[in-house]
């Protein structure tokens, strides 16, 4: 898929730290991540009326036309609220929660698929990555 068909963009929405380094061990395993994505990190004193502009910034440039996943960190945090705020907007938003790695790298591998489609395959790859292993 090149970058200029129409897919899905891919925002990543947390706490300082987490989508960062997740994204950054995603592009070092998979080298060029083949769908359009960014990041954002919320400092836990951040202003979200602010934010809710930055945020509209990157739907926008993301957005070919296929919708944009929203990744969060943890549900119910100011990350995935600030995600909520777009759920109704001017691009079409589906919203994840529970941001890993496993989630992402399951999206990415799957970059061909519809809006809602990578919204259960983000969920599968981020319940799939879960293992009990032995002592």
């Amino acid at each position: 898929m090149t970058e200029t068909s129409a897919a899905v963009g891919i925002l990543l929405i947390s706490h300082v730290g987490i989508a960062s380094a997740i994204h950054a061990a995603a592009s070092r395993m998979l080298g060029t991540l083949p769908l359009r994505n960014e990041v954002l990190e919320v400092a836990f004193d951040a202003d979200l009326e602010q934010l809710s502009r930055q945020v509209d910034q990157h739907l926008r440039r993301l957005d070919q036309g296929a919708g944009v996943l929203i990744l969060t960190d943890l549900y119910g945090a100011s990350p995935s609220n600030l995600a909520e705020r777009f759920d109704r907007g001017r691009v079409h938003t589906r919203r994840v929660s529970g941001l890993n790695l496993s989630m992402l790298m399951r999206v990415m591998n799957y970059a061909e698929q519809t809006l809602d489609e990578l919204v259960h395959t983000a969920v599968q790859g981020a319940r799939g990555g879960v293992v009990i292993g032995r002592a």
